[in-house]
């Protein structure tokens, strides 16, 4: 059973559940944390949720960091584990993450849920605002009529401000629907419902600001020093293997300050 299989199946059930509403997008590797970080399968609607997936195949070696990074964006999340990983993969998530196991049937993927996902306790306002581009972080202001001198600042520092000033409810809520109505994704006209790709390494906007490992990647510490000392012991022992499923290549060609996406 490999990781293309249980997607698939995971995607199948997706698209059944949510074909006639209108205002779900289904996002698959979409990018969180500056787009270092890629979670398999992300839902937006009413909230946002994360579907991470891990076949028989995989292994569970990088899923306790990933665990990490994604419980501070998402606010519901599932776990879906090929039966070989499943009870190890209960201690690499928290509590209330959901867990569906996948198993080989006769005619396909089955996908069984043991346990249902509870809302996240903890997001990190700041990294949700994060999700958003600079020109959709100010239109957000605009709409609050809170932009007043804050157009010419960095984008960080809009997110900063944008998570210090919004509850989280109306942030997410801000959050969602930007991204449910983006365009020009991937320099195309805007996908169809279950093809969306979000990543916001694509946006030239955004500054990258972190440490330069000897491999030529960077991890963005302004984020959380806590989660960058895990990272930071973790990648000692896999460097050079991790390259674009934690860490992004610093190119100045994608860090200018234009604040429109990709044509």
């Amino acid at each position: 059973m490999r990781d293309k299989d249980v997607r698939a199946a995971v995607m199948q059930k997706l698209t059944a559940d949510y074909a006639k509403d209108c205002n779900t997008r289904i996002v698959q590797e979409m990018g969180i944390w500056s787009g270092s970080v890629r979670i398999d399968i992300a839902v937006i609607n009413g909230e946002l949720a994360g579907i991470e997936l891990k076949s028989d195949r995989d292994t569970l070696a990088r899923l306790p960091l990933q665990a990490d990074l994604y419980s501070r964006v998402f606010d519901r999340l599932v776990l879906v584990v090929g039966s070989r990983h499943a009870a190890k993969a209960r201690e690499c998530i928290p509590d209330w993450w959901g867990i569906t196991v996948a198993t080989q049937g006769v005619s396909g993927i089955v996908l069984d849920p043991i346990q249902l996902p509870s809302t996240n306790p903890s997001p990190d306002p700041y990294l949700v605002a994060q999700l958003l581009w600079k020109d959709e972080a100010l239109a957000v202001l605009e709409q609050m009529n809170l932009a007043k001198g804050w157009r010419n600042k960095r984008v960080k520092e809009i997110h900063q401000h944008l998570a210090s000033v919004l509850s989280l409810a109306d942030l997410g809520k801000c959050v969602r629907a930007a991204l449910k109505r983006r365009e020009d994704w991937l320099r195309q006209s805007r996908p169809r419902q279950f093809d969306m790709s979000i990543d916001t390494n694509l946006n030239p906007s955004f500054q990258i600001a972190g440490l330069v490992c000897s491999c030529g990647y960077c991890v963005d510490l302004g984020i959380s020093p806590t989660v960058w000392q895990r990272a930071s012991r973790w990648m000692a022992n896999n460097i050079p293997s991790v390259t674009n499923q934690l860490l992004i290549h610093v190119d100045t060609a994608q860090t200018s300050s234009a604040n429109t996406p990709p044509d």
